[in-house]
């Protein structure tokens, strides 16, 4: 796997299980969660950051994640009954591709050169200012090297490199055969590793320009 310095989410995936609010089926006891509230619980407990993480790489700015992760099991929530068990994974991120690229197009894409909040809150030990740094400029590398893959390749990478989905699960979830995964991959990796260079080339000649 391509070694990536990403942001990890903040512990907010309560905020998302606050749209469980519903009805006990009849009969049952008051107070007690109905089954549909229990199921979507446990797939904001299981899901939420892998969401999160992945509306990142599709470029959603880490100030607005939470939101638009939000947004994704709200719409999960609405749609619960016609999730097939097993397919959940499948149709969450179906759902944050739409998102993402929905914020694309309404201009709400920014580029965020600052992930500190939610880097933070994913280590046990507070960076020092220096490991910081590093963080920041990776992340930032990284942002500018996704904003500027195809949309095809972007996502497989995503999924395989970043979250360490496997080829036959990406196949399944996006409804693709399994060689067309591995060739979008390929040319991903190929595309990923020319845009560093170009990336890095830039970053070199804007400091020897000081």
């Amino acid at each position: 796997m391509i070694s990536a310095t990403r942001a990890s989410p903040p512990a907010r995936a309560e905020a998302a299980r606050g749209a469980a609010v519903t009805r006990p089926a009849e009969g049952a006891e008051r107070g007690a969660p109905s089954p549909s509230a229990e199921r979507y619980r446990a797939l904001v407990d299981a899901y939420f950051d892998f969401i999160w993480r992945s509306l990142r790489g599709l470029g959603v700015p880490a100030a607005t994640a939470d939101d638009a992760a939000q947004h994704v099991f709200l719409i999960a929530h609405q749609k619960l009954g016609e999730i097939a068990p097993g397919r959940e994974r499948s149709f969450l991120f179906g759902t944050a591709m739409g998102v993402a690229a929905n914020a694309r197009r309404a201009g709400a894409r920014r580029r965020e050169r600052c992930d500190d909040d939610a880097m933070a809150a994913a280590a046990d030990d507070a960076p020092n200012p220096e490991q910081l740094m590093e963080m920041k400029q990776a992340r930032a590398l990284l942002d500018e090297v996704l904003d500027a893959m195809e949309d095809d390749l972007r996502v497989v990478f995503v999924l395989f490199e970043l979250e360490g989905v496997p080829t036959e699960e990406i196949a399944a979830m996006l409804g693709l055969a399994r060689g067309t995964v591995a060739s979008r991959l390929r040319r991903a990796r190929e595309e990923f590793h020319a845009i560093v260079k170009r990336a890095q080339a830039r970053a070199l000649h804007r400091g020897g320009k000081r």
